[in-house]
């Protein structure tokens, strides 16, 4: 049922810009309707510009899950707040008081309690401190503009219950329709820029004041800038006002794309209700086209004027919707989102629909024979999609907006929102859905509504059964995956046997092809496990499941049957230069040359690599990548084979097992051959992907086959071995806590050993960071040749006989290589005259900020090898912390041999670490995204 608000709501405000100390003192009146049967004699107030107030608001903890370190680390004047000196309520103060862990929310007692039809009217003073703007790109920037959004205090709505809730940098501030009335003084010098009407101005000698006005109002963005970049494009009564970046177009080109734009969504929407509407820089910054936007700009992937035009379409589409379409955007916003989609890909059916996914690229010989190169443009919402779904992280449409994850909330809800509404209008047929949507909008334009209430609007426009849209569709993570099961064929008929392979509701397209020629197309719904149905055989020569691709389904693979005969169901194998979207009607060898440098043994390597993983990923994965190693001048490389299972709504979320193998050198001219099965199982939180928190357990059974030198150091009396190996892992990795722990055991033919490390980081209010480390480990059994240090716990650098870590130099023991410091066991830096333990060993690592990423550390540890007496080991010295876990440099100072850094030859003391690997410097990516 839609809510009704009236529009007695009224904000009256005066605000007087002090831009020197960034800071807006205001005079404000409130006026609220009740429009419930409940009297309330408290109400709530949003006070958003209050989320920057400390580092442990909402906001700042939502930054610190997401790897964002600017606020925490930002100067205190560099973060804004709001001091609210009082509230009045017919010339007496009231009382309020911010919630307890929600400051950005005020919470008023009312003197007069408020009536049902009636209304309240409260006087606020307060002063708003402008944060910076590179927390979330409003707020004041570094030439002293203002870009503004909440940034004044508004009622929160009351519809039986109170809807408010916190800053979360999601731009979803939830508040009703009102009639706006502002006066703004600024300084002379200053453009100011709004979507509101401008019904005066007043000049002073240093001042100006501007009144501004607003009927039916939601949205507050301002700007106040020295040199504005805005431009307005009138057409008619109606204007957009932008400063969108616009790839040098004419003049002429933009009012003709403007005004292209205008006429359709004014023909599908109606006319505005406004006269003017923002499209931003900051807009297209925090939601962009997303695509081949990663590219280089001067590699033109699309025509300017097209990337301008959609760039410019999906700001003015999302801000029509947000400033009519008056839902809970917290908790509702696939609606909003999903309409977005829905019509930006319906404007480039109807205008582009030859436009490809990679543009112009898309010609360019070589990259036309991709399959990636055959997609069109709007095949991009469906891959963005299933690059969550393939990889079981997905989550529900329905799902609150502060419960996703950064790449749902950005991209993968929306896309599948918006292809969601296509596949509900392929399904229903006749422009039902659209016109629906058309019709529904115009309905309540300016009126409060709800998701119910389009979900009842849609079932009363259609005599189908959508019940599995609203239920399957939205509310779960449940996947979309048929399969041509059995098909018998006459002369004139077809009887097929379609399979449902997932526990769900939805119906899908069966299509009859002559040679790519659609013959018929039918919708099977109710697919209960498996369903069979005849169709006429009208000359069809293939079946096949969403030829259109109109259905997000997760496989395509088995989505086909030839009516030929059985041997033409064989896929063929198809060789492509490069990985490439799956093309689901082959099976896809990919070759990549590769140029790497591993370690100095083997030097620079040559070669390629063969391999079936596409741009999805898919759960059997096999890769071989033989290479011409020029250090070693040999042929090394490697080749490993997995199968993953994914399991949906259990905190056992991923089953992996596979084996690995490969050859390289470990030494000059010496090699080693390690063949490795193992099983792993990962854990997470089901029911709140966003939680750091993992678990992981792996079994393993490494196999080492290494030539054997007996002038080598680090080459034992036994240099073929095989190790049983099993570690548990639990971390919560944070900005602020860092936590992570695991238990280790390693089984051999003549040792036995286990293992306990666990690391903490925190990040204090001070910026200080404290970074703790505890090992220990002991062996069980150890028959080991006692001449030999090789399994033994090391002390500052491992001797890796499992052969884990990225080693350039893993044999050297003296050189820049013996150097590189990897944080494993003992995690010493200094280079002790007891480096290793053949009993046991017990360390703690500690650090602690100095000057920014400036760290003094300090190991100390106890050291017992058999025959020998317990050592009690120390070192200490400056830690530079470039990028955590992957460029770091340490400078010994005093350990146990002493004053370390007046020592000879000191520059070989100094360890350094960092990382070259591909995946693991992705990690710095996913761990914001994902």
């Amino acid at each position: 049922m839609p809510f009704i608000f009236f529009s007695q709501n009224k904000i009256d405000l005066k605000a007087v810009f002090d831009v020197d100390n960034k800071q807006i003192k205001i005079s404000q009146t409130i006026v609220y309707h009740n429009t419930t049967n409940q009297t309330l004699d408290t109400i709530y107030l949003n006070d958003w510009s209050n989320s920057y107030s400390t580092k442990k608001t909402q906001l700042a903890i939502r930054m610190a899950d997401e790897y964002k370190n600017d606020f925490h680390l930002a100067k205190n004047e560099d973060r804004g707040f709001s001091m609210l000196a009082s509230i009045k309520q017919n010339g007496e103060e009231l009382h309020f008081h911010p919630l307890k862990n929600q400051i950005d929310v005020i919470k008023v007692a009312l003197n007069d309690p408020l009536k049902p039809d009636g209304s309240y009217t409260i006087k606020l003073e307060y002063t708003v401190q402008v944060p910076s703007s590179k927390f979330t790109s409003y707020g004041v920037t570094d030439d002293g503009d203002f870009n503004l959004r909440y940034w004044y205090i508004t009622p929160a709505i009351y519809d039986g219950e109170w809807q408010y809730y916190s800053n979360k940098d999601l731009d979803d501030l939830y508040i009703p329709k009102a009639d706006v009335f502002l006066e703004i003084e600024h300084p002379n010098g200053y453009v100011l820029t709004t979507e509101l009407n401008t019904s005066h101005i007043e000049q002073l000698p240093n001042r100006q004041i501007v009144s501004l006005e607003g009927k039916d109002w939601v949205n507050n963005k301002l700007f106040l800038s020295r040199n504005s970049t805005f431009k307005t494009i009138q057409a008619d009564d109606y204007a957009i006002v932008s400063n969108l970046e616009d790839n040098d177009l004419e003049v002429i080109d933009k009012v003709l794309i403007t005004e292209k734009i205008k006429n359709f969504i004014f023909d599908n929407f109606g006319k505005y209700p406004h006269k003017r509407l923002l499209a931003t820089k900051i807009d297209n910054d925090k939601d962009p086209i997303y695509g081949l936007n990663f590219l280089p700009s001067f590699i033109k992937s699309y025509p300017s004027h097209f990337q301008y035009e959609l760039k410019l379409l999906k700001i003015v589409l999302h801000n029509y919707l947000e400033n009519t379409l008056l839902i809970n955007p917290r908790k509702e916003q696939w609606l909003l989102d999903g309409i977005q989609i829905y019509y930006l890909m319906n404007y480039v059916d109807q205008h582009y629909p030859n436009m490809k996914f990679l543009g112009n690229i898309a010609d360019i010989w070589g990259i036309r024979s991709f399959h990636a190169a055959d997609m069109k443009y709007n095949d991009k919402y469906i891959l963005a999609f299933m690059l969550m779904a393939r990889t079981n992280r997905d989550q529900p449409l329905a799902m609150q907006k502060d419960s996703l994850l950064k790449f749902n909330h950005n991209i993968a809800n929306k896309y599948k929102a918006g292809v969601g509404l296509k596949y509900l209008d392929d399904f229903v047929n006749q422009d039902i859905v659209k016109q629906s949507v058309e019709s529904f909008l115009a309905e309540n334009k300016l009126e409060h509504t709800s998701a119910e209430a389009f979900e009842s609007y849609m079932k009363s426009k259609t005599d189908k059964n959508i019940d599995w849209f609203f239920n399957d569709y939205l509310k779960t993570r449940k996947k979309i995956d048929f399969k041509i099961k059995d098909v018998i064929k006459t002369e004139d008929s077809i009887t097929v046997t379609i399979k449902n392979k997932r526990d769900n509701n939805m119906p899908v397209s069966l299509y009859s092809l002559y040679n790519d020629q659609i013959v018929n197309k039918t919708w099977v719904e109710n697919i209960d496990g498996e369903k069979t149905i005849t169709l006429p055989r009208e000359g069809a020569n293939k079946l096949v499941l969403n030829y259109d691709n109109t259905i997000p389904e997760i496989n395509q693979r088995d989505n086909w049957k030839s009516l030929k005969g059985f041997f033409f169901n064989n896929k063929p194998l198809q060789f492509r230069l490069f990985k490439d979207i799956e093309d689901p009607y082959y099976n896809q060898v990919f070759l990549m040359p590769i140029v790497e440098f591993n370690n100095i043994y083997d030097g620079v390597t040559l070669g390629a690599k063969a391999y079936n993983t596409t741009v999805l990923r898919k759960l059997f994965n096999y890769k071989i990548t033989p290479v011409y190693s020029f250090g070693s001048k040999s042929l090394t490389g490697s080749a490993s084979i997995s199968k993953t299972h994914y399991f949906e709504n259990s905190d056992l979320y991923y089953m992996n097992y596979g084996i690995v193998g490969g050859y390289s050198s470990y030494a000059e001219d010496l090699f080693v051959t390690r063949v490795t099965p193992s099983l792993t199982f990962m854990f997470r939180e089901s029911d709140d992907l966003r939680s750091n928190k993992r678990d992981m357990l792996r079994f393993r059974y490494v196999n080492i086959k290494r030539d054997k030198d007996e002038n080598n150091i680090f080459t034992s009396t036994e240099p073929n071995y095989s190790v049983f190996n099993a570690r548990y892992i639990n971390s919560n990795d944070n900005l602020i806590n860092f936590s992570s722990w695991y238990t280790d055991f390693q089984l051999g033919k003549k040792f036995s050993k286990v293992s306990f490390n666990y690391e903490y980081r925190k990040l204090f209010e001070s910026n200080r960071q404290l970074n703790l480390r505890v090992f220990a480990g002991a062996f069980l059994k150890n028959n080991t040749d006692p001449s030999s240090n090789y399994f033994s716990f090391a002390l500052d650098r491992p001797t890796d006989y499992l052969f884990d870590y990225n080693y350039l130099g893993r044999s050297e023991a003296t050189g820049i290589f013996s150097q590189q410091y990897i944080t494993a066991e003992g995690g010493f830096k200094s280079k002790l005259e007891t480096p290793f333990a053949n009993q046991w060993m017990t360390t703690l690592n500690a650090s602690t900020t100095i000057w920014n990423y400036i760290l003094a550390y300090g190991d100390i540890g106890l050291v017992k090898s058999r025959h020998n007496p317990t050592t009690f080991v120390y070192d200490s010295g400056i830690r530079v912390n470039l990028v955590t876990d992957y460029f770091e440099i340490y400078f010994p100072i005093y350990s146990n041999l002493g004053w370390e850094i007046g020592q000879p030859h000191y520059s070989q003391k100094i360890r350094f670490k960092f990382t070259l690997d591909p995946q693991s410097l992705l990690g710095l990516f996913r761990r914001r995204w994902f």
